[in-house]
């Protein structure tokens, strides 16, 4: 089972990179699934590193993208998935946030949380997602279905489908944060 992170708060200034394990080689699907959905979730940290409120509401022009708004973001596709359509439970602050003022909520109103905030919305996201996760394996595995409908197929959605998708949804995202973090301050690799 993946735990919560409990390494020393990644955004504070100065912070040292959070350990991050290389994806289990010889387990079961399901190891291997949480193994790939924690390395791209520690490589988002990694990302944000020592960096300020200033440095995480920087853009890379065209785009609008900052790594603040993918914080967000990302702590919003955590309870999507694992709190809204696999359990069917509203979570704050997404259930009332404006999203016919704003598609984009999430992204915008980044730029007004401290980094603090940010990782604390993100760290209960994801907390929330594990605990969800490791209840579904024990009550039955990766072929159970959600308790919400896919919004654009109507049908239920394995966990195993919902667990993909999220490492596909770290993975795209952390290439946008490996352009972001290097304009900010150059740093690069992994």
């Amino acid at each position: 089972m993946v735990t919560a992170d409990t390494t020393p708060d990644p955004l504070a200034p100065g912070r040292l990179t959070p350990e991050r394990a290389e994806p289990p080689h010889r387990t079961d699907e399901a190891g291997t699934l949480l193994g790939f959905l924690d390395y791209h979730r520690r490589t988002l940290l990694v990302k944000i590193d020592g960096l300020d409120a200033d440095a995480l509401r920087r853009r890379l022009p065209p785009s609008t993208m900052t790594l603040g708004g993918l914080v967000k973001h990302l702590a919003l596709v955590e309870d999507n998935w694992f709190s809204q359509v696999w359990l069917d439970e509203p979570v704050e602050p997404w259930a009332s946030a404006d999203w016919d003022a704003d598609r984009d909520w999430e992204w915008t109103s980044a730029a007004d949380d401290s980094p603090e905030e940010l990782r604390a919305l993100w760290d209960a996201a994801v907390s929330r997602s594990q605990r969800t996760v490791a209840a579904a394996l024990a009550a039955g595995g990766l072929d159970q279905g959600s308790r919400r409908a896919h919004s654009l197929t109507g049908e239920s959605v394995s966990l195993r489908w919902i667990l993909v998708h999220m490492v596909e949804e770290y993975a795209r995202h952390n290439g946008h944060a490996d352009l972001l973090r290097e304009a900010i301050d150059g740093a690069t690799g992994e």
